[in-house]
């Protein structure tokens, strides 16, 4: 479908309000393309039109949440021809700005599960992102949901592992900015490190998920050293070597038959 400029939205606007009560093929013939796909298209016109006349990011995210079910019904079609699809090619529907930019107003909205279902099949048939965003997908995906995990943990919230997770191994084979990985592995590290608080201390289970976490924090470090890690790094390697050197000292007593009775 070509771009929706003016003149095309009152025309499409115009023919298909024209045909009521007509069957799909004969509206088809009259406007040049399905009816279903300027429906939608239509829709997204006014809508992201909509939410430029809004200035503030919160009624931003408010409207989109309130969007976002009339888009639910071409996504899921999209999705189930995504699923019965050989290999990674899917024919162009005309609207096919249409599911990656729910996928963002997703991540937005901080629906989690849905963006994720959404960017799996961006991301395996290689859709574009809308030319108004002017990144690629893999990119878009980590770094928005990397920066949603960050900006609640600064305020000492914690934010689902298991998405975060996802994400990575969605996007591990893709090539992007290290500062933008470092971001998601910093996220990883953090939720990790947060677990690892959770469990009683000096215990093997403890000192096992504290050196868990290191891994993702000490990646994100390599990645790039202003991701803000070097301080969860020391307290982590602190509590290693308190325990290291907890056991060395007992390891020490018993070795001198003073170890206290068990």
């Amino acid at each position: 479908m070509p771009a929706m400029t003016p003149a095309l939205e009152h025309r499409l606007t115009t023919a298909l309000a024209a045909s009521v009560g007509q069957c799909d093929a004969d509206v088809q013939l009259a406007i040049g393309v399905d009816p279903a796909v300027a429906q939608i298209m239509l829709r997204l016109t006014h809508d992201l039109r909509r939410l430029k006349e809004i200035a503030s990011i919160e009624a931003k995210i408010e409207a989109k949440r309130g969007m976002l079910p009339e888009y639910r019904d071409w996504c899921d079609l999209r999705l189930a021809a995504g699923a019965a699809a050989e290999g990674n090619e899917l024919p162009s529907t005309g609207a096919d700005d249409v599911l990656p930019t729910m996928m963002i107003w997703s991540i937005d909205t901080a629906d989690w599960a849905r963006a994720l279902e959404l960017a799996a099949h961006v991301l395996r048939f290689n859709e574009p992102l809308p030319t108004r965003y002017q990144r690629g997908a893999a990119a878009l995906i980590v770094e928005e949901i990397a920066s949603a995990a960050i900006k609640a943990q600064t305020r000492d919230e914690a934010f689902p592992l298991d998405v975060l997770e996802q994400v990575d191994a969605l996007t591990v084979r893709v090539d992007m900015h290290d500062e933008i990985r470092a971001k998601l592995m910093k996220a990883i590290g953090v939720e990790l490190a947060r677990a690892a608080g959770e469990l009683e201390h000096g215990t093997p289970e403890h000192l096992a998920a504290v050196g868990k976490a290191l891994v993702p924090l000490r990646r994100a470090q390599d990645l790039h050293d202003r991701v803000g890690t070097k301080g969860t790094i020391k307290q982590l390697q602190k509590v290693l070597a308190n325990a290291a050197k907890e056991q060395a000292a007992l390891a020490a007593q018993e070795q001198a038959g003073t170890a206290p009775a068990a």
